[in-house]
């Protein structure tokens, strides 16, 4: 969500490095897994639907706009920027007020 939110605030058509310590992101964006689900009416291999297709398609468009490159970190592994995000995100996934995610079924 953090990648699309960020991609949604450019106002122009911009460069962008995306670092996530999201293997499932960065792959599914660098890989092409994304486009292909979509290809195939979010379908994954083995014909399993393919799970978060509200922000999969959200994050495609978004790229469609930009030029971003995706770059895998690991995660709690020193690099400052992420370990400051991982911060944040603690802090704000045990605040108040979070907005629900209305895509987001739970099984």
């Amino acid at each position: 969500m953090a990648c699309i939110v960020a991609l949604e605030v450019l106002k122009r058509e911009c460069a962008v490095t995306v670092f996530s310590d999201s293997k499932y992101l960065v792959d599914g964006v660098s890989k092409g897994w994304a486009i292909k689900w979509k290809r195939n009416d979010w379908k994954r291999s083995g014909g399993v639907r393919a799970e978060n297709v509200d922000l999969w398609e959200r994050l495609l468009s978004l790229i469609e706009k930009h030029n971003v490159k995706f770059l895998w970190v690991k995660g709690h592994d020193g690099h400052q920027e992420n370990e400051r995000c991982d911060q944040l995100a603690t802090e704000a996934a045990n605040g108040a007020g979070l907005l629900e995610d209305v895509g987001y079924t739970v099984r």
